[in-house]
């Protein structure tokens, strides 16, 4: 079965954003097509593409789809697809628009997609499932795989926005000690789950072993060195548009590390899916705000513009 068209969200350019009706690629045996019931917006991805400040990469370009965090119901599944119709599948973006580019492009009503990408998930995640790409991002920026040594678990997280919740919830779930967590926006020290959110003038620890930034702030570099043990890591789990640079003298007094978080990976998803289905991370209380994709022009503004929005989602469901 092919379906021609779908409603999907369109930034034309930075700050011009408006719904429009996009064909769609025909699918291929090794793909599925998805109705979208829910997909979320990313404050900092999509900020970028939004406001035009995003990096230049392959790919990139006006007019776009972004969103890479989209959940709904295969609806039909190619022969080698690996999928059947009803599966309810997490779908992290897609590239199904022809001349319109997909960056991300999972912010429509209906995609077409390999069934290789997308990941089945349990009815019971609901709108919360959105939130996975995040779950994953913290959990590949702890975890190591292979023959690397075990990754130390921050002892400070900087930023208290819906990553750095989702990382500190980790922490706590893994039985390490609750990590203490940096907040500067009185609006978002509400809602830990077991550790402490304080301002950064409010701490006079000096002695961290390992400082997970979430916050993107580019000159994070002197401020967390300042505050490592000897032998202290600082790991980079933000999005940074502008160059980071740091005073060395401090850096060389306590032979600090500095390590970039990388995007998650598919074995990360799949953790972080498991642990969500059987309760060990809970995703309960990171959506804030609703609105039904009709009203996506606004819904993207106020995710941008309102401090107390964590996360929005936009309800596709009556365009399906």
């Amino acid at each position: 079965m092919t379906f021609m068209k779908t409603h999907a969200v369109v930034m034309e350019q930075p700050e011009h954003l408006q719904l429009m009706h996009l064909p769609l690629t025909d699918p291929s045996d090794t793909d599925v097509v998805v109705d979208i019931e829910f997909s979320g917006i990313s404050t900092g991805t999509e900020r970028l593409l939004w406001n035009g400040s995003m990096p230049t990469f392959p790919g990139m370009g006006y007019p776009l789809v972004p969103g890479y965090e989209s959940v709904g119901h295969v609806v039909a599944a190619g022969p080698k697809s690996q999928r059947q119709v009803g599966d309810h599948v997490y779908v992290p973006g897609a590239r199904c628009y022809g001349e319109v580019r997909g960056l991300f492009g999972g912010a429509a009503s209906k995609l077409v997609v390999p069934g290789e990408k997308v990941v089945p998930i349990s009815d019971s995640l609901g709108a919360q499932a959105v939130l996975l790409a995040l779950a994953a991002t913290a959990y590949h920026a702890v975890a190591c795989g292979g023959k690397e040594a075990p990754r130390r678990p921050p002892d400070l997280i900087v930023g208290h926005g819906v990553l750095g919740r989702l990382l500190a919830r980790m922490v706590v779930a893994a039985g390490f000690a609750a990590p203490t967590v940096w907040e500067l926006n009185p609006a978002r020290v509400s809602g830990a789950v077991g550790y402490p959110v304080i301002a950064p003038d409010e701490d006079t620890r000096r002695d961290y072993k390992a400082i997970y930034d979430v916050s993107g702030d580019s000159g994070i570099l002197d401020k967390a060195i300042a505050r490592l043990a000897f032998g202290g890591e600082v790991v980079l789990a933000g999005f940074y548009t502008e160059p980071l640079r740091f005073n060395f003298a401090p850096a060389f007094m306590r032979e600090a590390q500095i390590r970039t978080a990388a995007e998650w990976q598919r074995a990360d998803m799949l953790a972080v899916k498991e642990l969500a289905e059987n309760g060990r991370l809970s995703l309960e209380g990171l959506i804030t705000h609703h609105d039904v994709a009709t009203h996506a022009a606004d819904a993207y503004r106020t995710a941008f513009g309102d401090a107390g929005c964590l996360k929005m989602i936009l309800d596709w469901r009556e365009l399906s």
